[in-house]
């Protein structure tokens, strides 16, 4: 048969969710339900622990006990390892996470003088890794690359620092940076650090309604974008997106005096870009001018390092704030256990620095190790599936970190795609953005690693600046789908409605207590909305808006936001886990669940399902997949409605946009709202074509 998307079916008879067998099981229980899974572990090879960093339960035991029981002395003697022109004081952290206790307060290092610029470039090229190189970038098309060592690095932020400096920008100013996965986009982050200056940056996907919006929050002095990207096939215009922000935000009394434009000459031309003489400033006529040394603005550990907004399904958007020193620490610390660095790792995080991914795990956290990074400019699927293997390869990348979406989204296709290229230099793979389904994570771990390389299924947040629940690859056997256990210094505690904690095997919301040095300290210029959102819900706690069990092992198991939570007929059920049961079944790709109205169950399930390619829609396939939930999970969790989906609405970054599904589920076609951020706008008009099939 030609087309192999029977290819997990065997599978099925042995395994609930679909993926095959993995390789290294300790204790497989057989059985029909998801449950079942918790008894899958997967050990590390003893040759992997025994050169990791962590290579035992009992080693991260120690380091999580010490972290808990002496949180000053274990950060303290962290932080020490960085560049600090002067040390904070007697008090390693101050905080009060009690809304009942007076204002919410987090510090971490303060007085203590730094530079996180200083800490990723300055300090790596005087340890004599100048020759390192930094970034390997990737452009969209094939055979288009370049690259940076540290040293060649440093100069190129040092020249951009001086340009900011040049124009006025000084120590707590506001910089917006627009740009695509280009070198330029790392570059401006760190120019900022170097000034002091603040940078937002906002991923360019966003629209110019979004993108004024930010501006008009956080009145920037200067705003830096690219003309245009190539995105695949497609060409995006930023600069006319920036223009429209910017003529917007004006009408709202915010005005930019100059927009640093770098030309993208492989995407389009000058004659093709608009221009506002006056405002508008070619990146490449000004910055090379410039001295290649910067002066660094040393700041506060407690100074702000940069703003990123979170957009909420409603009102304005939030601007997360995050400050340099327990940012800096708690990244680096994270990027290195977490993924198990070594200096010889080159790192491949497909995140766009758009996100606190890309942020976190793209340019500080790595770069604070002094590790080498894969830029990359395209998408992951083009010109066809292979080719983030084929990147794997050329720059031989041992560490892959990903989004589950991407992963399923690559499942839909053949198997030679992954199988056609060697990606023996894999040692460490990684999970980022929401909980990975069992089936996804057996794919990922047997298929494309080879079942040798551990999966770092990473839990962390926007507001938590790192991550908070990971496994440590070489410490402890691993369950798909399970983000494990806590990282050093974090508290997760999961608490029933009231608030209570509740102990060993369960379920309900997660919190965390007390702080770690990566938490944000408030949201920009809405201190109440801060406390609001996430300390008054369950006074006492950071509230991570998370669903979350914990299995009899301790194991935590993420279960999605609980926003995303149907009620039906009054069980209350995640939606992660319809999913879930829906993308074990052989033939579903994907599948994304909502909640409608329903008269008699008070809420009905609602589920979009994309199939494998070359699977016909059928009733016969329709009743499997409500068969399939009913077996995993129960009768009350059946979707009353499946709506054939040949693709899902997503962001460019992979993030499935559930509003817009809802308003399709509910028929509210009028209130779909921005859909310029899509990856594909045209999914949309296919869905609503289908909804009635």
């Amino acid at each position: 048969m030609s087309s192999n998307y029977l290819r997990h079916v065997e599978s099925m008879s042995l395994l609930p969710s679909g993926a095959g067998r993995v390789t290294q099981l300790n204790a497989v229980v057989l059985g029909e339900s998801l449950a079942s899974e918790e008894n899958d572990l997967i050990f590390p090879s003893k040759e992997f622990s025994s050169q990791a960093l962590v290579s035992s339960p009992q080693q991260y035991m120690e380091m999580h006990k010490r972290s808990m029981e002496d949180p000053a002395g274990f950060w303290s003697d962290i932080a020490s390892e960085f560049y600090w022109k002067k040390k904070w004081g007697d008090q390693v952290f101050s905080e009060n996470l009690d809304v009942r206790k007076g204002p919410i307060h987090i510090e971490w290092f303060k007085g203590g003088i730094t530079n996180i610029c200083y800490n990723c470039l300055d300090k790596n090229v005087e340890a004599g890794l100048g020759d390192k190189t930094a970034i390997f970038w990737e452009g969209n098309e094939r055979g288009v690359d370049a690259s940076l060592t540290y040293s060649e690095l440093l100069q190129q932020v040092c020249q951009l620092s001086n340009y900011l400096k040049d124009i006025g920008v000084k120590k707590g100013d506001a910089v917006v940076i627009y740009l695509p996965m280009l070198m330029e986009l790392p570059i401006a982050m760190l120019a900022c650090a170097r000034i002091g200056a603040v940078h937002s940056v906002v991923f360019a996907g966003f629209s110019a309604d979004s993108l004024a919006q930010r501006i008009i929050d956080c009145k920037p002095k200067v705003i830096l974008t690219c003309n245009a990207v190539k995105r695949g096939p497609k060409t995006i215009n930023l600069k006319a997106i920036v223009d429209a922000a910017l003529d917007q935000s004006s009408k709202d009394g915010v005005s930019v005096d100059i927009c640093l434009t770098y030309d993208n000459s492989s995407a389009t031309t000058r004659e093709n870009t608009k221009w506002q003489n006056g405002r508008d400033v070619w990146w490449q006529d000004v910055i090379p001018k410039y001295p290649t040394s910067c002066e660094v603005e040393w700041v506060d550990a407690e100074d702000p390092l940069f703003l990123l907004y979170t957009s909420g399904s409603t009102g304005k958007p939030k601007g997360v704030l995050h400050t340099t020193g327990g940012y800096m620490v708690y990244t680096a610390t994270t990027f290195k256990y977490a993924f198990d660095y070594k200096s010889t790792d080159v790192y491949w995080c497909t995140a766009d620095c758009g996100w606190i991914t890309g942020h976190s795990y793209v340019t500080y956290g790595p770069m604070l190790n002094g590790a080498s990074v894969v830029v990359y400019e395209g998408a992951p699927n083009y010109p066809d599936s292979g080719r983030c293997w084929e990147i794997v390869d050329k720059y031989k990348i041992s560490i892959f970190y990903t989004a589950p979406t991407l992963v399923r989204s690559l499942m839909r296709d053949d198997d030679k795609y992954v199988t056609s290229y060697s990606r023996k230099s894999l040692r460490v793979l990684g999970s980022v953005g929401e909980p990975i389904n069992p089936s996804a994570w057996r794919w990922f771990f047997n298929l494309v690693g080879d079942s040798r390389c551990p999966i770092s299924d990473t839990w962390w947040q926007t507001e938590t600046g790192g991550f908070m629940i990971t496994p440590l690859p070489g410490a402890w056997p691993q369950k798909p789908g399970s983000a494990t256990f806590p990282f050093f210094g974090v508290q997760p505690v999961i608490v029933d409605e009231k608030g209570n904690e509740i102990e060993g095997e369960c379920s309900g919301y997660l919190c965390v207590k007390g702080s770690w040095p990566g938490a944000f300290r408030t949201l920009y210029g809405d201190h109440e909305r801060y406390e609001t959102t996430y300390f008054k819900p369950f006074a006492g706690y950071y509230f991570s808006g998370d669903g979350c069990s914990r299995d009899k092992d301790g194991y935590f198991w993420l279960t999605g936001r609980v926003d995303d939570v149907i009620n039906v007929s009054g069980h209350r059920i995640g939606t992660a886990e319809v999913e879930s049961a829906l993308a074990s079944h052989p033939q579903c790709a994907e599948a994304a669940v909502v909640g409608v109205d329903h008269e008699v169950k008070g809420q009905g399930i609602y589920a979009f399902v994309t199939l494998v390619e070359g699977v016909p829609y059928s009733e016969e396939l329709r009743k499997s997949l409500v068969l399939m939930v009913r077996n995993q999970i129960g009768a009350f969790a059946s979707p009353d409605r499946i709506h054939w989906a040949p693709g899902l609405p997503k962001t460019r970054s992979g993030k499935i946009m559930r509003r817009i599904l809802r308003k399709i589920a509910s028929r509210q076609l009028e209130e779909l709202g921005d859909i310029s951020t899509l990856a594909d706008p045209s999914v949309v008009d296919q869905l609503i074509a289908l909804a009635d099939a």
